[in-house]
């Protein structure tokens, strides 16, 4: 028999050892709310799956269908990078820049303190973050659409990646910056990177390394809902 996405929610939380007070308590919502969706007689929320694919390193793919592995990556390898990076902050203040009124994200990162932001955002027990963007484009689609928020913790060093989640590049195109957020995977191709994204109607994309001239990981995305 089939398995639903449903059952496939319980399956992560029977694979991570979390009980029902603990899942429901990372998704926002009662313990009897979970157990509804575990036996399949209310749906899970696009709010609630981008919460496992982002928080818990779900596989939005194996959530939707069953293909594929249940986790982006080695679940030893996701907890042993999240007690290592993800500790939360009681408060802070992120920076929101506007990249239509800056030279982009190379000389932002290099010296912040020279870009002015249009505002700052205050959410409570995030991880630390160095600023926020928005978002341009449908690449990333249903998880996240253009104009919602990213925030993001800027990177260094390529020894740091976490394969399988999602980050924030300014990739040089034939001199010109262009600015995404994908999925980072391993590449089959020596000195590249696969840059994959939500949308199933964008291809998956390998990319020299050499040509990335800004990364970030994405910290936490905030959805910008239009009310007409």
């Amino acid at each position: 028999m089939a398995v639903n996405k449903g059952e496939r929610v319980k399956l992560i939380r029977k694979d991570l050892e979390m009980t029902g007070e603990e899942l429901a308590a990372v998704l926002g919502i009662g313990k009897s709310a979970l157990s509804m969706i575990e036996t399949g007689k209310s749906a899970l929320s696009e709010r609630n799956k981008n919460i496992l694919v982002q928080e818990l390193n779900v596989n939005p793919d194996w959530l939707d269908t069953g293909r594929g592995e249940m986790f982006n990556c080695p679940k030893e390898e996701w907890q042993k990078f999240t007690r290592r990076t993800d500790n939360t902050i009681p408060h802070q203040s992120v920076p929101l820049y506007n990249m239509e009124g800056t030279a982009g994200l190379v000389p932002l990162f290099l010296d912040p303190t020279k870009v002015q932001p249009v505002d700052y955002i205050h959410i409570p027990n995030l991880p630390k973050c160095d600023g926020a963007i928005y978002v341009v484009g449908d690449s990333m689609y249903p998880l996240l659409k253009s104009g919602d928020i990213v925030l993001y913790k800027q990177m260094n060093d390529w020894s740091n990646i976490f394969w399988g989640d999602m980050y924030l590049l300014s990739i040089d195109l034939e001199g010109e910056e262009y600015i995404t957020v994908k999925y980072i995977q391993k590449s089959e191709r020596p000195g590249c990177i696969k840059l994959v994204s939500q949308n199933p109607h964008h291809a998956d994309k390998d990319i020299e390394i050499e040509r990335i001239r800004a990364l970030a990981f994405v910290k936490a995305s905030i959805r910008m809902n239009s009310i007409r």
